[in-house]
């Protein structure tokens, strides 16, 4: 079969753990004590046809960080698909330049419409409010990371979910990827008309988890191990949305207070990223910057080793990473951050 990364419904359990494993064995490079060059002379290609930061320069340095180089492309009006050509077409023509693509675009279906005209593997980068399967990835590795150093378990946990959780993609993925893992307990929070999707719900319930849905955060919260919010997609939503959405109020705000309150003095908040701090957003508070239980820059610090995981299994290079690795030679900051925690 052709390997590509399209969705988390192409993943078990096994692949998961295993891109895991390989994620570990590759973190003292991520992590930029060590180098390899297991993809030296190799090319990626990067077609970002929606506005992104974080996910396309993470691609990038993921797949430098194991020695290949990468051919950028970003904004569909510089696109050859600006004077027509079909996504079959540019899926062919790309392919006889690089040897991995990496795509985003705002029509859901549309990357995996490209990777069937290619045998080149072809990883979903986000299409529209459809999936993010490599989000997904890091997002439940960081769970497991921080469940680590806090000595918990995922079987059991409640975790929270709450924003935007119709359009964004992020918290689809995530909970089909968790719903491959022993019963939990997810509670969905988020504005009316704003409902993480029926299909999503029933896939998770089918397999024995426990889902509750709220529409506000007044409530006590003592027991969550996860917070994971998401800012409002308005750039999905219809001229009627647009015109009826008043905004969110302080009912779904995560702050510091919220955390004192609330949560557990062990409880870890995420968020995709990125969030708009602007204070009339009402999005992730920055007033938790330097809250060691804030981890969304460790979890976007973890997006290089799990997209370099997916890079190596992609292309069969894990077995030789451990071969093929030597010390840097450069100047590493011990913490990349000033407000990161010392653990």
């Amino acid at each position: 079969m052709t390997p590509h990364l399209l969705s988390v419904d192409s993943l078990s359990r096994e692949r998961v753990e295993h891109l895991f494993q390989v994620a570990r064995q590759v973190e003292p490079i991520a992590q930029r004590r060590q180098v390899t060059r297991v993809l030296e002379g190799a090319v990626l290609g990067n077609l970002f046809f929606e506005a992104s930061t974080r996910t396309r320069v993470s691609f990038n340095t993921a797949f430098c960080r194991l020695g290949g180089s990468v051919c950028d492309t970003t904004g569909f009006t510089f696109s050859s698909m600006a004077k027509g050509e079909s996504l079959y077409d540019t899926s062919r023509v790309m392919s006889g330049y690089v040897d991995a693509i990496v795509m985003r675009h705002p029509e859901q279906g549309s990357v995996s419409e490209f990777a069937q005209a290619t045998n080149v593997p072809v990883i979903n980068g986000g299409d529209g409010p459809g999936e993010h399967p490599s989000q997904a990835l890091l997002d439940l590795y960081t769970i497991d990371k921080e469940f680590t150093r806090l000595g918990k378990s995922l079987a059991g946990a409640h975790l929270l979910l709450t924003g935007d959780l119709k359009y964004g993609r992020t918290v689809h993925s995530l909970i089909k990827l968790l719903s491959l893992f022993d019963p939990l307990r997810i509670t969905l929070v988020s504005p009316p008309g704003l409902e993480m999707p029926d299909h999503v719900v029933d896939l998770a319930v089918s397999r024995g988890h426990r889902i509750e849905r709220r529409h506000n955060l007044v409530s006590d919260f003592h027991d969550l191990d996860v917070i994971y919010t998401t800012r409002i997609q308005k750039e999905r939503f219809t001229e009627e949305m647009t015109e009826s959405f008043t905004g969110l109020t302080r009912d779904f705000i995560v702050d510091r207070s919220f955390l004192d309150r609330h949560c557990a003095r062990d409880t870890i908040v995420m968020h995709p990223l990125p969030r708009d701090s602007r204070s009339e957003a009402n999005d992730l508070d920055p007033d938790l910057n330097g809250d060691p239980r804030l981890a969304i820059f460790r979890q976007t610090d973890n997006g290089i080793p799990i997209r370099m995981a997916i890079f190596a299994t992609l292309l069969g290079v894990e077995h030789l990473i451990d071969k093929e690795r030597r010390d840097v030679r450069w100047f590493v900051p011990h913490k990349i951050g000033v407000d990161d925690a010392d653990f």
